[in-house]
């Protein structure tokens, strides 16, 4: 089965799509564990000695032998740890309620944020942005976030956004965003310096020096999502040219 994935790589798989594992792939429950052993990512389950597809998308590999799905999904399932743009929609006693694109609205609570305390309660009104993180989030509950991690530190995350612009990206260009050294954002911050916040939820929040620079960086962000590496490039370079 490695080989055939391997071999697979770049194509696009459906769901339903399916791999089974060959004899050299099986792990001996006596000897040592093989390093050959598949890490199955996002879009990709394990089901007795089949690897099924449960997302459209192309399939992608990282070495060792880590495989996953990439997708141009928009739907977002929330994931505990993960850290998300949100926005408050109600203020109801000791806790506020928060809408991050899903399918219900998560509870923050007031004492979720740094330094609050009962007479200390931070400054949140009806419409703020948030950049926060998961710390429940299941299919039975209801999801929950807060605004410090595990030390009790905000390290970044609390109400933010003023003077900024928000829009909503597809999770695969987050995840191309949120990779180390990410070619995307060396392009833009050559081509216009800008802060930005990125959330797992596929919303981006971004402020430039200008609103005509901040309206420019939007558009191009979400013109990348359908871009190869070249056509971007290629892009950034007329953007370029026409901006000096």
């Amino acid at each position: 089965m490695l080989s055939t994935l391997k071999e697979r790589t770049g194509e696009v798989l459906l769901p339903g799509d399916e791999f089974s594992f060959e004899t050299d792939d099986s792990i001996s429950l006596t000897g040592p564990v093989r390093p050959e052993k598949v890490v199955c990512g996002p879009g990709l389950r394990r089901s007795g000695d089949r690897l099924l597809v449960c997302k459209s998308g192309v399939l992608r590999h990282k070495q060792p032998h880590m495989f996953w799905m990439d997708s141009q999904q928009r739907r977002y399932v929330p994931a505990k740890g993960e850290t998300i743009i949100g926005i408050v929609t109600v203020k109801s006693g000791d806790v506020f309620k928060v809408d991050f694109g899903g399918s219900e609205q998560a509870s923050l609570s007031y004492l979720a944020f740094e330094g609050s305390t009962k007479r200390n309660r931070p400054n949140v009104q009806v419409g703020d942005l948030v950049f926060s993180q998961f710390l429940i989030a299941n299919k039975d509950m209801e999801p929950e976030l807060v605004c410090v991690d595990s030390s009790g530190r905000a390290n970044g995350m609390g109400v933010f956004g003023g003077g900024g612009l928000v829009f909503t990206v597809s999770l695969g260009l987050v995840r191309r965003l949120l990779t180390p050294h990410s070619e995307v954002l060396a392009d833009l911050q050559q081509l216009f310096p800008c802060e930005l916040v990125v959330g797992m939820n596929g919303r981006l929040w971004v402020k430039s020096s200008s609103v005509q620079q901040t309206l420019v960086i939007s558009n191009l962000l979400q013109s990348c999502d359908a871009m190869t590496a070249q056509q971007r490039r290629q892009l950034f370079r007329r953007v370029a040219q026409g901006a000096l």
